[in-house]
């Protein structure tokens, strides 16, 4: 039977530290805690990495964080030969920030493209520093000198970003909130997690668990480094951080 954590990041993306007990420890040593605030690898963003301290101060990094049977089951990855904690146990958890807050960023730059380039998402990945969307894009107008002018123009309007939870019903009456043309979001628990950019969610609205920034403003300068052919239609943007590089 499947354990359930209480995604804590699910509702605040600023947690940084936090403490939780112990619910199991798998064959393998992953720790599976009532409560976390590491995201697990999901959606195409990796999941956290950090630190776990025990109730008499041993530190064992965690060197990744997966999701179990269910997306409810989230499993903390020790480094190869650390210690493993006591079921029942308390402990601390301690997010990487710089890199989660990176990715963040990065996860919200994506949300943007999808806004600037409104076509189907067949793929996507973040990364601290290089990530892609991949879209059925037929249309070759959307350079990456016009993508990424319109990029910035969201990120200097600093928008809020925001999440708001509706119902399966909600989702089904609302085909178009889905973006990914061949990835549904989960549905059968009763509500559907969406991640909303500006005033009422003017900019955008869409089923996203990721973690994402509270304002457009703090992704920073950042712009399409590349585009990639992956197909007849199918383009990769490639988004990096820092202004565009002229030549």
């Amino acid at each position: 039977m499947a354990l359930r954590t209480d995604a804590l990041f699910r509702e605040d993306s600023y947690l940084r530290e936090a403490e939780a007990e112990v619910l199991a420890v798998s064959e393998r040593g992953g720790v599976i805690l009532d409560r976390t605030i590491f995201y697990a690898t999901s959606g195409g963003q990796p999941g956290d990495t950090g630190t776990m301290v025990f109730a008499d101060g041993t530190v064992v990094p965690i060197a990744a964080t997966v999701t179990g049977e269910t997306k409810d089951e989230i499993i903390h990855v020790p480094a190869e030969g650390a210690a493993v904690p006591l079921v029942g146990s308390r402990v601390k958890l301690a997010i990487d920030w710089p890199r989660r807050f990176n990715l963040m960023r990065m996860h919200t730059a994506c949300h943007l493209v999808s806004v600037i380039c409104p076509f189907p998402i067949t793929g996507a990945s973040v990364a601290e520093d290089d990530s892609r969307i991949d879209l059925d894009i037929p249309d070759t107008s959307y350079t990456k000198e016009l993508v990424s002018e319109r990029l910035m123009d969201l990120v200097r309007g600093d928008h809020p970003v925001f999440t708001r939870w509706i119902t399966d019903e909600e989702l089904a009456a609302n085909p178009g909130l889905v973006k990914s043309k061949n990835v549904r979001p989960p549905s059968g628990t009763g509500r559907i997690r969406l991640v909303c950019i500006g005033e009422n969610a003017v900019v955008d609205s869409q089923p996203c668990g990721g973690t994402h920034v509270a304002r457009t403003g703090e992704i920073g300068e950042i712009h399409i480094g590349k585009i990639e052919k992956k197909g007849r239609e199918n383009r990769r943007y490639r988004l990096r951080f820092g202004p565009v590089v002229a030549g």
